[in-house]
């Protein structure tokens, strides 16, 4: 029994239809679940679309390559979550076209990194990294805090967002320009409405500067909302994903 392999490795075009078919099976087993399950994420509560502003922040993140030295995953080891907090889960990334999971940490991860420092905190080392952390690498971005940014901008951002499946609804869209500029001024009139539309958001002026809502408000908000969606002291894993 063991010897009729010959058969197939002195028969070239065998040998091939076979790998094939035992391609072709493994995929249909692989792949064939996804097409009658519901959804292969589980549902997490706390777990929303980012606001107008933490959207702009993640958008200036990806555009300064800020990913390409700094993961935004947590891996299932003990190191990892000794070090950076709770394994990520993937319901966490849900709403990242693309998602930021990373490979390489020149920097540390970011999965976890909001509330854990200070806006005043984020600000310095954003404008000179090593007066905060001196031996960091990372470049300088304090040409952030002199971009004002256009609140009208913040539908069109909503609305690529809903066409690749994130569930904004047309509320959100309509008052996505409001929303923009409320998140960093807790007395707007529209605040009701804010919280409202995105539960838990942080409304604060995330630079020091109320005078205008700047690039750097809008990537201090990204980097303040991560990690803090999900209320890991009472998350438990429903059965079907354990």
């Amino acid at each position: 029994m063991l010897d009729r392999h010959e058969f197939l490795e002195k028969r070239g075009l065998v040998l091939t239809v076979a790998i094939l078919i035992v391609v072709a099976i493994g995929g249909i087993v692989e792949i064939a679940p996804l097409f009658y399950l519901e959804s292969t994420i589980e549902k997490v509560k706390g777990v929303r679309p980012y606001t107008p502003l933490e959207l702009a922040g993640r958008n200036i993140y990806v555009r300064e390559g800020c990913y390409v030295c700094h993961s935004q995953m947590v891996r299932p080891l003990r190191d990892e979550v000794e070090r950076y907090g709770h394994y990520s889960l993937a319901a966490e990334s849900m709403y990242d076209h693309p998602f930021q999971w990373g490979s390489k940490r020149s920097g540390p991860d970011l999965a976890r990194v909001g509330g854990k420092y200070s806006d005043a905190w984020h600000k310095q080392h954003l404008i000179d990294p090593r007066s905060v952390v001196p031996e960091s690498i990372m470049p300088p971005y304090a040409f952030l805090e002199g971009k004002v940014m256009e609140a009208e901008d913040a539908e069109g951002w909503l609305k690529a967002n809903r066409a690749v499946g994130v569930p904004y609804t047309d509320e959100m869209i309509e008052n996505a320009a409001s929303d923009f500029s409320t998140q960093t001024d807790p007395f707007a009139d529209d605040y009701d409405g804010f919280v409202a539309r995105y539960p838990n958001a942080v409304v604060r002026d995330f630079d020091g500067d109320p005078r205008h809502v700047t690039e750097m408000d809008a990537l201090i908000a990204y980097l303040q909302v991560l990690g803090t969606m999900v209320d890991f002291e009472t998350y438990e894993p429903e059965e079907n994903y354990r």
